[in-house]
């Protein structure tokens, strides 16, 4: 359930729908646009309670979305996500380029790539620390050393960087050393990891699955944001 709140709703009067929201045992979704802000009320039966909330003073209107996915709906909200990490912005006008190796192999090659990348006016430094491969025998990255040489490439260079988590026991690991956690193609469908990343803050990169549905891609994005990322 979507609740809109009137024009020039003051933030004592946000927070009260928050309060109500909160009282009710449900997670609100907040979203603060140019003119309005909407708090997304999402969870079984909420709409039960949409004559509660439609008698608030601050209230403008409630709709219900009807799409599977809540949180990742044009429903709840209509403007374009720019996410910002220093001075980098990704989803405005920009297009970010987002490159470097696969796998981070050592020192040295993570800092001549970076070089490279930056001379060519990349902002972001991509490099596998954990690194999923189709054979078992081949290299599965340096885990926890190779994410200590992304740190120092950024502060070397001052490049933002972004690397793979593929367990939900590396998120927290990924997101200590790394500004941006990706999950790769093959892991869009492991809920686990996903409600990990989604409690986390660091921003995710979602990567879409081999064959994988737009409806299905939305719908793991969900299980991220509906954690509160």
């Amino acid at each position: 359930m979507i609740i809109t709140l009137r024009n020039g709703a003051s933030k004592k009067e946000v927070d009260a729908v928050i309060g109500k929201i909160r009282k009710l045992g449900y997670t609100p979704h907040v979203s603060r646009g140019v003119d309005r802000t909407i708090v997304g009320m999402i969870g079984e039966r909420a709409e039960r309670y949409r004559e509660m909330f439609e008698s608030l003073e601050p209230v403008d209107h409630i709709s219900e979305i009807e799409k599977p996915y809540k949180l990742a709906s044009r429903e709840f909200k209509n403007e374009n996500t720019v996410i910002t990490i220093g001075d980098v912005k990704i989803g405005g006008n920009e297009i970010s380029v987002m490159a470097g190796p696969c796998a981070i192999e050592s020192r040295e090659t993570a800092m001549e790539i970076a070089a490279a990348v930056k001379k060519n006016g990349v902002r972001i430094l991509r490099g596998g620390a954990f690194k999923p491969r189709s054979s078992p025998y081949s290299f599965q990255g340096l885990g926890e050393k190779g994410l200590k040489y992304l740190a120092e490439v950024r502060k070397r260079t001052g490049l933002l960087t972004i690397t793979e988590a593929m367990a939900p026991d590396q998120v927290r690991l990924v997101a200590k050393y790394a500004d941006i956690i990706q999950i790769g193609a093959r892991n869009v469908q492991n809920y686990d990891l996903l409600k990990e990343a989604g409690k986390n803050r660091k921003p995710v990169l979602l990567k879409r699955g081999m064959a994988s549905t737009i409806k299905e891609l939305l719908l793991s994005a969900e299980y991220i944001m509906a954690q509160g990322n």
